[in-house]
């Protein structure tokens, strides 16, 4: 089983961060734009069980992502299955409509301007992003993919590399949670 481990900062631009990651060596990709489509599950409460199913579009690739409850009170850690759906025209459209056959409910879209580095920190590969979240604002993710195992651990990695980088204020809502609550 993979667990997403994520540490999610707010921040007020990503100027500061830029310039620590390209004095670490890390080079930060181009601007892409994700679409992420929730859904309600027609008998259990997400909101209660803490978990997720979305529909994300990132250029012409469309993704299926559930997530987990998240398993501890400092991080976002949790697990995750994402699985492609495909890359033809229409096909968003086409799992919605399943989906919703199905009962299932869009409940909301974010919409994200994000930018990926991937670094290596301490032995684990890190996968950092600058997200501008349409209605929520700018934030600065770190993320390791680990086993059950490994959690712990990457945790820690997450931690040193956030201080490395001047970020602090870790929030554990998802954007979906921070835009609902607007």
């Amino acid at each position: 089983m993979k667990y997403e481990v994520e540490q999610k900062h707010p921040v007020a631009g990503f100027e500061a961060v830029e310039a620590k990651l390209a004095a670490m060596g890390a080079k930060i990709g181009p601007v892409a734009e994700e679409l992420d489509l929730y859904f309600a599950h027609p008998v259990r409460d997400f909101v209660e069980s803490d978990e997720a199913l979305r529909i994300r579009r990132k250029g012409i690739k469309t993704l299926i992502t559930y997530k987990g409850p998240k398993i501890d009170q400092t991080t976002k850690t949790r697990q995750e299955i994402e699985l492609p759906l495909g890359e033809q025209a229409g096909t968003p459209e086409r799992w919605r409509e399943l989906l919703e056959v199905l009962g299932f409910e869009a409940v909301a879209e974010v919409r994200k301007q994000r930018r990926k580095a991937d670094i290596a920190w301490r032995g684990d590969a890190v996968t950092l992003t600058l997200d501008d979240v349409d209605r929520v604002g700018t934030f600065v993710e770190l993320e390791i993919v680990s086993d059950e195992e490994g959690v712990e651990q990457a945790k820690k990695h997450l931690a040193t590399l956030a201080g490395e980088l001047g970020l602090s204020g870790s929030e554990r809502r998802s954007y979906l949670e921070l835009l609902l609550e607007r």
